[in-house]
């Protein structure tokens, strides 16, 4: 489970690069209950923070990338973000963005690992990162598809010392791998990895990809509000034993995102 006693390794922050700020506030106001503040002229900033009961849950920003697709960045704490960036190069990763500070709230990265997943990291000054996990409307998991699983977790080992755990997934579908901070007990998982062929990677060009999964009340009802809201489901609802009733659905800017309902609510 993801907590917010962020430890090194652990997700602790995200943000949505999406290509219309408005559009976005709307879509997930209505789908998760999120409420948008902005950040600078109001109604014409271009990015600010979403939070669910008066507490941060996530970031928006205007996509400005030339050629990039909208998408979910997921950000991991770290002691000291110039030190990851030199693990991350020696890993095999790209620099996408260098260590840089964010006024007093904190520094950031961002890379992409060998097989084009992009992803980033947080060396906490003010701001240790979001303020609500693994409550309805909020983070709760996270999740990397790629081609090459022992490839992955070999770069993601070396760059943050990931425990894993493999589990088969029904009906002879593989295996799914658990991820677990370095040296926490099992039920402080976080993540997860799952090797797919590369045909399901369309949505990233073939590349490999990180995605959010959102805790919600109830997963039917929050899927008719992603399609009502001009969103898309690409799987699900579904039950999974043990774990909950899922979707993975798509924003309405083709930004992926997984709605959880957990079994154990």
């Amino acid at each position: 489970m993801i907590t917010t006693d962020f430890v090194p390794g652990s997700p602790c922050f995200l943000d949505l690069g999406a290509p219309d700020v408005r559009a976005a506030a709307a879509f997930y106001g209505a789908v998760l209950g999120w409420e948008f503040r902005p950040m600078g002229d109001g109604e014409g900033a271009e990015g600010g923070m979403f939070q669910k009961d008066g507490k941060t849950v996530a970031g928006l920003g205007k996509l400005t990338e030339e050629g990039a697709r909208s998408a979910w960045m997921i950000y991991h704490t770290v002691a000291d973000a110039d030190a990851t960036t030199q693990a991350v190069q020696r890993a095999g990763g790209i620099v996408r963005v260098a260590p840089m500070d964010l006024g007093e709230w904190g520094r950031m990265a961002q890379y992409t690992d060998p097989q084009g997943a992009q992803f980033a990291v947080w060396q906490p000054g003010a701001s240790p990162g979001v303020e609500l996990v693994d409550q309805p409307g909020s983070l709760s998991w996270t999740e990397l598809y790629t081609t090459d699983a022992a490839a992955a977790k070999e770069f993601y080992r070396a760059v943050f010392g990931w425990q894993y755990g493999d589990m088969p997934l029904p009906g002879g579908g593989g295996t799914y791998s658990l991820i677990t901070p370095a040296g926490l007990p099992d039920e402080r998982m976080h993540g997860g990895l799952m090797e797919v062929d590369k045909e399901a990677l369309a949505l990233a060009n073939g590349q490999a990809y990180w995605h959010p999964v959102f805790d919600v009340a109830d997963c039917d009802a929050t899927v008719a509000k992603v399609t009502e809201s001009g969103g898309s489901v690409q799987m699900g609802p579904d039950t999974a034993e043990d774990i909950g009733r899922m979707a993975v659905c798509l924003d309405d800017a083709d930004a992926d995102f997984v709605v959880l309902t957990p079994s154990r609510r």
